[in-house]
Parts: C-alpha cells; structure tokens; sequence
C-alpha cells in the first residue's frame, strides 16, 4: 500500500510540474512563433522547418500553431520578412548623399541575409512582405531623387536586387578552407599558359569578400550617377 500511495504521490507531483511549467512558458503568440521559426532556420536550414519541429521548439501542440499561422508557407513568408527588416539611421533621412544611402541600405541588406542564409534562398520564391516592399520603396525612392529617369529605374532596382542576391549567395556557399583555396591556385599556376589573366590576379586566393562587394556595388552606382 505505502508503494501504491508512493506512486501516486509521484504521478500528482509530475502533473504539479508540468502544469507549473506551461504557466512559466511565454504565452504562445505570433511574434514568438516567428522568432523561433528564424531560430530553427538558422539552425537547420529551409528543410528543418516543420510545423512538428517549430510546436516542439515552442513546447506546444502543433494545432495550436494553426490560430496563429496558416500553414509552413505563411511561416515562411513571415521569417523571411522579419529579417529583412530596415531601420533607416535618422542622420540619413535628411542626407543629400544617394550614394551613401544606397550602400547603407544594400550592406546592411547583404549582411542580414549573411546572418540568415537561409534567406537568400527563399527571397526569390516568397510573398515580399512589407519589409521588403518598404526596402524596395525607399531604394527607388533614393534613386529617382538621385535623377535616374523613371524609365530605367526598375532596371536599376533589378540589377541592385541580383547584384545584392548573388553576392550573398556566393558568400555563403562558399566553403572552401584557406588550404583548399591555396591548392586550387596551385593548380591554376600549373595550368597558367591556359588561364594566364586569372592566374596573374591570384583570382582563387582573393577573399575579401567585404571589400569586393563594395567596390562591385561601386562599379554598379558608377553606371547609374547621373551625368
């Protein structure tokens, strides 16, 4: 009898404990499911995210996701945008300088989606949320105040768009150790009678990334400054 009151003495203690710890567990709310849906991208990348993974996270049932969310894609699309948010620095909203504004704005772009890689996948195939949009805007807006004409700014915006995707996308695939970039350099040096310019340069041991991409993107503002 005393292991039978013992026992059950354990099953009330375990239900005090875990009702103890629902009522200390943050209420589940849009903005928490977000944040922890970025969490588990950063961690596991776009196929780790399930509706089973995220709950789990979350320490809820995964039905309790749905009067929040719709589904995974409507997750997705609220991810992505939350990092993709911008905060204009209030020194710039009254600068005169387009150019300053434009790198601001695509670094900060560029570094987000570094912090997020996941992001520079998934920005091509998703809704664009407002914090995009709202990106988008005050690009062409800096832009068309800069003085290029309507009639080529979506082409600007769609160059500054790849420019800023692909540069992302190369940086964060880009795996190779300081060795396995020196041997593949090697290997150029030895075939430098095919591939003489690229070898000369050292093209395969140049990683300054950083430095690359802003001096591209000067390239880029270069062809678009008003003449």
């Amino acid at each position: 009898m005393a292991a039978k009151r013992s026992g059950a003495q354990s099953k009330r203690s375990q239900r005090t404990r875990s009702a103890q710890e629902l009522r200390n567990e943050p209420a589940l709310s849009l903005e928490r499911i977000v944040a922890t849906a970025v969490e588990l991208l950063d961690a596991e990348g776009v196929d780790g995210l399930t509706m089973r993974r995220l709950a789990d996270r979350l320490g809820s049932g995964a039905m309790s996701l749905y009067w929040h969310v719709d589904n995974k894609e409507k997750v997705f699309d609220l991810a992505l945008d939350s990092v993709l948010e911008y905060r204009e620095p209030a020194e710039m909203a009254q600068s005169q300088d387009w150019r300053g504004e434009v790198v601001h704005m695509l670094e900060d772009w560029r570094a987000g989606m570094l912090r997020h890689p996941w992001s520079a996948s998934l920005l091509p195939r998703r809704a664009l949320g407002p914090n995009i949009l709202r990106r988008l805007e005050l690009l062409s807006k800096t832009l068309s105040g800069a003085g290029v004409a309507d009639a080529d700014l979506n082409v600007a915006i769609w160059s500054l768009w790849n420019y800023v995707l692909g540069a992302t996308v190369t940086r964060a695939s880009f795996d190779l150790s300081d060795d396995d970039m020196a041997a593949a350099q090697q290997r150029l040096t030895r075939l430098s009678e095919h591939y003489p310019t690229i070898e000369r340069s050292r093209l395969l041991l140049d990683n300054d990334w950083d430095g690359a991409f802003r001096k591209g993107l000067d390239f880029l503002l270069d062809g678009l400054a008003p003449k």
